[in-house]
């Protein structure tokens, strides 16, 4: 079918346009590609996915020249289309050896048009559409990768999806088709568009769905949506949003217990991610009830599902809502479903409280990853972790962080996790055998089967262990005095009656009686140490051998590794010094002995001519001064005292006067009328 390319820029620019289009399209994600024997294996670097197409299957390979490299396109007998970039010119023999030797198929050459024109031939190949002109093709459109397909008067448009992890991405692209005159019963338009349509990655929501959960609370979106399940797609309902999620685009399933023991979460993850406007969604998390249960009928009939399906579902199935969902989503996908491992945290639960961006949310340790939950969600695999590092605590030393750092060079920070979690988590870590960056590794190889770090000892962890040791004896001592009271409940009415009494005067007593203010001593502060006044007139210092050999090797080291930094010429000065032979540094040491020597000799010189005595003097001369200012202080502080407390005993106020003869002839007055009772008393006797 002849068509023209309708876009609007010159056609050298067009040209520049498509080549590093069709360049950053087949290079999505970044990964390794590993050809065997037995098949070809790609796994992606971003996701994990991994491809494999066995060499059984391969019936065509071509070597082609694309934008900044080559590239191999591969097809199989089943009508796929491979495309792999990043490869260099002096690979092409090695490649083209190997297959010729394990796969029986040879490694053609094929030539890209780079004329520019914007008229040729549209051919459709399987998965692809190829423009060609002069029959040499310009460029490739992978119709997998087209999200929209809409047709005009004698124009066809295609939408793309959009890949965030680039900086250029082609939005569309329009052809324009001439009327044809040899079939006139059938548009040329609708034909081009059935063609790209049929396979195209546009949803279309046809027949009826499987099954239909309503109102499941979603985090991730945010809001309450209807849940349509269809035979290859996910179909999210809600008030504002719907979202159509193909299953080629689940990458794995996750179920995850909370923390509080009452609630799943459900979390699938996608790739691409959906989209709501300039926000990238690449987890859908669910939240579900343990409580909740359903009652759940597909509309299939009983054969269907036994012959789809194989007796992973049935038409009737009853149970936890969050079991139906997740049941019916494995068959679906057709992907296994991610559970916590052995794990356990200081609670008992399966997770770790902690926080992420501002955002409180739980940290799950898997048999082969991290996943955070919720917002926002992150997924680390054991695979893609360069190291991990246990730092204290920022705002309190009741928690630490946990950070992550990627082969990438991002680095996640998991912070106020409590400290009691530390034990657990560093044990889990460490029988990961992952690597733990405050631990102290050399630099160099790390022989990932070795066990020699189990028996290192870890001085923050027994630290931590011994304070909650002594904070849970605290607390049981706290409980024991607080509760050893003893009651009686059969005590009698009369004891209770007879100690009544008794009670009254005591608690009178105690009334009367007030509690002696204690005053603290203050303690005197003791003088501080005069730091050492540096003779400017002296001999300077020696320096040391490996600071005589740094001065000389310093310039040579930065010519080595051009741009390197101040703290980064100290660590490898001292990595070289380290790796010395004894000859060498022999001869730096014989060079600051001779320098020490020198040294002694000039401040010998210096000291028999008088150096150094004006300066002693002046010490002298301020520690006598020192201590006549700290005798003045003590014999005013002294009066001081006398002023304040000797005063108190020759110093009486008027009032405390009164008072106290008022209260001496009171007494004097009781003690004589109690006298005249006893005599009258004995008189009658």
């Amino acid at each position: 079918m002849i068509v023209t390319l309708l876009v609007l820029r010159c056609q050298h620019v067009l040209t520049q346009l498509f080549c590093l289009c069709f360049f950053l399209l087949s290079l999505q994600n970044d990964g390794r590609l590993r050809f065997s024997k037995q098949n070809v294996v790609y796994k992606s670097s971003k996701t994990g996915k991994v491809d494999s197409i066995p060499a059984g299957e391969l019936n065509m390979a071509q070597w082609r020249r694309v934008c900044l490299g080559h590239g191999i396109k591969l097809g199989t007998s089943t009508g796929h289309i491979y495309k792999y970039d990043g490869f260099r010119d002096t690979d092409f023999e090695k490649i083209s050896e190997f297959f010729k030797a394990n796969y029986k198929l040879d490694l053609t050459e094929k030539d890209m048009c780079v004329k520019g024109w914007n008229w040729g031939t549209a051919k459709f190949s399987g998965p692809l559409l190829s423009f060609d002109v002069n029959d040499s093709t310009a460029f490739e459109i992978p119709l997998s990768n087209v999200s929209q397909c809409a047709t005009g008067k004698n124009e066809v448009t295609l939408e793309f999806h959009q890949n965030d992890d680039t900086e250029v991405s082609l939005m569309e692209v329009r052809f324009y088709v001439p009327p044809s005159q040899a079939d006139e019963r059938q548009d040329p338009v609708e034909a081009f568009a059935q063609n790209v349509l049929s396979k195209a990655d546009v949803i279309q929501a046809t027949g009826d769905a499987v099954c239909i959960f309503k109102e499941l609370q979603c985090l991730t979106p945010r809001g309450r949506y209807d849940i349509r399940i269809y035979p290859t797609f996910l179909h999210l309902h809600g008030k504002t949003f719907d979202y159509k999620i193909p299953y080629t685009t689940v990458l794995r399933l996750f179920l995850l217990p909370h923390k509080d023991q009452r609630q799943m979460f459900f979390v699938i993850s996608l790739d691409p991610p959906i989209k709501q406007g300039q926000t990238r969604y690449h987890f859908l998390i669910l939240l579900f009830s343990k409580e909740e249960d359903i009652n759940l009928t597909l509309n299939m009939s009983e054969e269907d599902v036994e012959r789809r399906f194989e007796g992973k579902l049935s038409k009737n199935m009853s149970g936890s809502l969050y079991e139906m969902v997740s049941r019916v989503m494995k068959a679906l996908v057709n992907r296994k479903i991610t559970v916590p491992g052995n794990f356990q945290g200081h609670s008992g639960a399966q997770c770790i409280t902690c926080s992420y961006k501002a955002s409180s949310g739980l940290l799950y340790p898997l048999e082969r990853g991290f996943i955070y939950v919720h917002k926002p969600p992150v997924h680390l695999r054991f695979e893609e972790i360069s190291c991990v590092n246990f730092a204290r605590g920022t705002t309190t030393t009741r928690s630490f962080d946990f950070e992550i750092e990627t082969k990438q060079g991002n680095q996640y920070t998991f912070s106020s996790i409590e400290r009691e979690e530390y034990g657990k988590l560093f044990d889990f870590v460490n029988a990961k055998k992952l690597n733990i960056k405050n631990r102290g590794f050399k630099e160099g190889k790390i022989d990932e089967y070795s066990d020699s770090d189990d028996d290192q000892h870890d001085a923050y962890l027994e630290r931590m262990k011994a304070e909650g040791k002594i904070r849970e004896e605290g607390n049981d001592s706290d409980d024991s005095d607080g509760g050893s009271g003893e009651y009686d409940s059969n005590a009698s009415a009369s004891d209770s009656s007879d100690e009544g009494d008794e009670s009254e005067d005591e608690s009178a007593k105690k009334k009367k009686v007030k509690k002696a203010k204690v005053v603290k001593e203050k303690k005197e502060r003791k003088p501080r140490k005069e730091k050492k006044q540096k003779d400017s007139g002296g001999p300077k210092r020696p320096m040391s051998a490996y600071m005589l050999w740094l001065n000389s090797s310093r310039e040579r080291i930065k010519s080595e590794n051009p741009g390197i930094s101040i703290t980064e010429i100290s660590k490898k000065a001292g990595e070289m010094w380290r790796q010395l032979g004894k000859d060498e540094k022999e001869e730096w040491e014989t060079k600051a002995g001779e320098a020490k020597r020198q040294y002694d000799k000039a401040k010998k010189e210096y000291k028999e001519s008088g150096g150094g005595s004006t300066s002693s003097s002046k010490k002298e001369s301020k520690k006598s001064g020192g201590k006549k200012d700290e005798k003045k202080r003590k014999s005013a502080g002294g009066d001081k005292d006398r002023e304040r407390g000797g005063g108190n005993d020759s110093f009486k106020s008027k009032e405390f006067i009164e008072t106290s003869e008022e209260s001496s002839s009171d007494s004097d007055h009781k003690s004589k009328s109690k006298r005249k009772k006893v005599k009258a008393v004995i008189d009658k006797c």
